[in-house]
């Protein structure tokens, strides 16, 4: 790093590198990326001096494209990302002219990607007419052979039989190879002594299925007429010959057996495709690692082991890697990822253990044996360890941390991989809860809640669609005379499966959803609308005037931009005034708000409508704020009151609430008091000058209907 710039012949390498790179995975070629890489290197060349020319010079451009098929890139994904990297890359590395325009030469470089595709695609169809003629021409030679070697006459047969493009060769029934074309003779390494004159039972191979043989042998008894497997044979250089192979029976004119015809098709680049097709479908091509495809079946095959095997699941999730990759780009985050992936190949090299790329910047480690529970453990703890150093990328050190969910367990359980894999996850997910760069145990009662907030989260829009939730309401209760003044609107949800659950257990989940706005708006309406029917049967002559009904803001709603506008409506549709409404907001959403934040809110409170500060005192408000708060109702939290249900009452909380009782009233606040248990509580908030309470002293919350008629029993004395 001497700080000088690089020569264009280092670019145009580097080029050559990113080209290799990309193409590699899907072409059908022998060679390793480091020889493939030589061999895009002149066809880089000839892009640059393309790009270079003052005049379009396609066909060195249609050369290269045509090119790409000489090499065995006829995958049209090879042309895809040959078109990508030209696109991205050319002009970035192969550029030789500083003067010319931005414009211009990526203008010239599209054009030279258009050459490319044309000349890739007329190589490729001529080469695939070629390879179709052959196919057609083998076949038609293959069906030919056996016919004519049994009805034609020599001439014909030996025309065909020399002729043809598969490997044909007879041999009597005890094995001796009597004849062999020349096809098949090249198959073997173009010498004749090494097939003539051969028993075919001298090429058996380790990769021999057991039934081959048999048929054989059923074949030359005269109990079958022809068999097809697949086999391999030794060639003599000691590389495989894969061929597809058919054996037929001859039998003279009397119908005796008297020979045997092969005909061999040589697979061998067929099957090493196959194989290359495989691994790429099994592992990751950024990292090289097995991908979630293969490390399933491994999951899944130690799963079903017995015999006191025991497995563990080391789940992997990089912490911060979305900020490397917004602040630094993808291409740094690859890299980052590639090394990471290095580090943990190298964590995992005992027997029974691997490691996996599932996505993004998630992996896992699997380890397998009869003391899983101390070996996973230490699995971890030397992810974690190599995890530690800063990897350098782009002359920057990066910190790298990450959140592991560990599972072990018996592989002879009754889990499947996605349960186990599901379980990891979700104890990754604690420990990145918890505050990352750690790992977790697995526990099987968080991962029950875990599940279940997963099945409620994804329930929670139907459930409103359906109109599964309900409201019950709790009394409000004048302290000085005893009287109904009102109710706080509780939701509730009728869960078909776990019955009836209370508002904790779903709002936040609303919340992270964003199903708050139309959950709060459905219960806004439904508590109007029961406001305005208690007002309906209240008697003209109550004195304690009309039903206020409370219901609770979410801090999420108070950001949402149609409040005010939803509230206005709905109260207006119902015939509800404004002053039978009170919106209760807890303290610790309005620490610290903003006049954008209050202004919604000041709005409801000039129209009459109420604003309630809920638990009041938990938070850490300060006091001096409440000036500057749209409220008119403070609610003391339920703490304030539990030291008043013993006798005698602490002097401590009564102090703080006589207190509050006084700075409310100074700021013209009414102060409402939850959680009120026993007579003893409400005497002595009555007599510390609290306005109104609530509790299950008065009611627990419920059906509306009773509301009502405690409210009818009030007024009427």
């Amino acid at each position: 790093m001497n700080g000088e710039p690089d020569s264009p012949e280092d670019r145009l390498r580097r080029f050559a590198t990113i080209w290799s790179r990309a193409i590699f995975p899907v072409t059908a070629t022998s060679l390793t990326r480091a020889e493939f890489e030589k061999e895009l290197l002149p066809l880089a060349r000839r892009l640059r001096d393309a790009l270079g020319e003052r005049a379009l010079d396609a066909p060195a451009a249609q050369s290269v494209g045509a090119a790409l098929i000489g090499v065995h890139c006829t995958d049209p994904e090879a042309l895809s990302r040959t078109l990508d990297v030209v696109d991205a890359y050319l002009v970035l590395y192969c550029r030789d002219d500083e003067d010319r325009r931005e414009e211009e030469l990526r203008a010239r470089c599209a054009r030279l990607q258009h050459a490319v595709a044309a000349g890739f695609a007329r190589a490729l169809r001529e080469r695939t007419l070629a390879e179709q003629e052959a196919i057609s021409r083998a076949a038609l030679s293959a069906r030919s052979a056996v016919a004519e070697a049994l009805h034609a006459s020599e001439a014909r047969f030996r025309a065909v039989f020399h002729g043809a493009a598969i490997g044909i060769g007879i041999a009597d029934l005890e094995g001796t190879v009597l004849e062999a074309n020349d096809a098949l003779v090249r198959m073997f390494g173009g010498a004749e002594n090494l097939v003539r004159g051969r028993n075919v039972v001298d090429w058996t191979h380790p990769d021999d299925a057991p039934h081959v043989w048999r048929l054989y042998e059923e074949l030359v008894r005269g109990e079958r007429e022809h068999y097809r497997v697949e086999k391999a044979f030794c060639r003599p250089d000691g590389t495989a010959l894969w061929t597809n192979l058919t054996v037929s029976l001859l039998r003279d004119a009397e119908g005796a057996p008297q020979y045997q015809l092969a005909l061999m098709e040589d697979t061998t680049e067929r099957r090493l495709l196959n194989l290359r097709l495989r691994y790429e479908a099994t592992h990751d091509a950024l990292t090289g690692l097995p991908n979630r495809t293969l490390f399933f079946e491994r999951l899944e095959k130690a799963l079903a082991a017995g015999d006191g095997m025991r497995f563990g699941l080391c789940y992997l999730d990089l912490d911060g890697f979305k900020t490397i990759n917004d602040s630094l780009g993808h291409a740094a985050g690859d890299r980052l990822l590639v090394e990471v992936a290095d580090r943990l190949q190298a964590c995992a090299t005992a027997a029974g253990e691997m490691v996996a790329r599932l996505g993004g910047d998630e992996f896992v480690a699997l380890t397998t044996g009869r003391d899983t529970a101390a070996e996973v453990d230490d699995l971890a703890g030397r992810i974690m360890h190599a995890l530690a150093a800063p990897i350098r990328i782009d002359g920057r050190e990066l910190t790298v941390r990450g959140s592991i969910g560990i599972v072990e367990g018996p592989a002879a359980g009754e889990r499947s991989p996605a349960e186990v894999l599901r379980s990891a996850d979700i104890t990754m997910y604690r420990a990145k809860s918890a505050g990352g760069n750690r790992f977790e145990l697995a526990d099987p009662e968080a991962d029950a809640r875990a599940i279940t907030r997963h099945g409620l989260t994804t329930a929670l829009p139907a459930a409103l669609e359906r109109g599964e939730f309900f409201i019950e309401y709790q009394p409000l209760v004048h302290l000085g005379d005893g009287s109904v003044r009102g109710a706080e609107a509780l939701v509730r949800w009728l869960h078909p499966q776990h019955g009836v659950l209370g508002p904790d257990q779903f709002i936040p989940l609303a919340e992270d959803t964003g199903l708050i706005v139309p959950l709060g708006r459905w219960v806004l309406e439904e508590s109007v609308r029961q406001a305005r029917t208690w007002q309906a049967r209240t008697p003209d002559g109550a004195d304690a005037g009309p039903l206020r009904v409370n219901v609770n803001l979410s801090p999420c709603q108070l950001t949402h931009p149609g409040l005010v506008s939803d509230t206005v409506d709905i109260l207006e549709r119902l015939g509800l005034e404004p002053g039978a409404l009170c919106l209760e907001v807890t303290e610790s959403a309005l620490i610290g708000a903003d006049d954008d934040l209050l202004k919604p809110l000041r709005r409801l409170a000039e129209m009459g409508v109420d604003i309630a500060l809920d638990d009041f005192g938990t938070g850490y408000s300060n006091l001096a704020n409440l000036r500057r708060l749209p409220v008119s109702v403070l609610k003391l939290d339920r703490s304030f009151t539990q030291g008043m249900q013993r006798f005698p009452a602490d002097p401590v909380d009564l102090k703080i609430v006589e207190g509050i009782v006084a700075l409310a009233h100074s700021l013209d606040l009414a102060v409402t008091v939850e959680g009120v248990e026993t007579g003893a509580q409400a005497e002595q908030l009555r007599d510390l000058g609290c306005d109104t309470a609530q509790g299950w002293y008065y009611a627990r919350p419920g059906p509306p209907d009773r509301l009502h008629e405690l409210a009818l029993a009030d007024a009427t004395g």
